[in-house]
């Protein structure tokens, strides 16, 4: 024949399977870690989805808040107005009244 070997393709038997063997181990080595990359992508995914369910809740709750909170706060000043105006006349009905007790006692002396 041609002298070249048939089946084997130049190489010897045992160098190739060596080879062979050293690229299935690692491509199989590959496989694992994609596929565990590939997993903990997805947990990743979804976890970010949860935090994402509940950044939003939290949002909500925090508006509601503040509007409760705002609307609190007007509710104080609207009291503090009008509570320095009622204060400011029972001091004066006060001083008029201790200034009548004064009065009367030291007129009865």
């Amino acid at each position: 024949g041609d002298g070249a070997p048939t089946g084997n393709y130049g190489y010897t038997n045992s160098g190739y399977s060596v080879y062979e063997e050293e690229n299935e181990r690692l491509t199989e080595s590959l496989r694992t870690k994609v596929s565990a990359i590939k997993s903990l992508s997805i947990e990743i995914g979804t976890e970010v989805k949860n935090q994402n369910k509940m950044l939003s809740e939290m949002d909500n709750d925090f508006d509601s808040t503040g509007g409760l909170l705002g609307a609190t706060m007007g509710r104080l000043r609207t009291l503090s107005r009008g509570s320095q105006t009622k204060l400011l006349c029972y001091m004066m009905l006060f001083s008029l009244f201790v200034f009548f007790v004064i009065y009367w006692i030291i007129k009865l002396r």
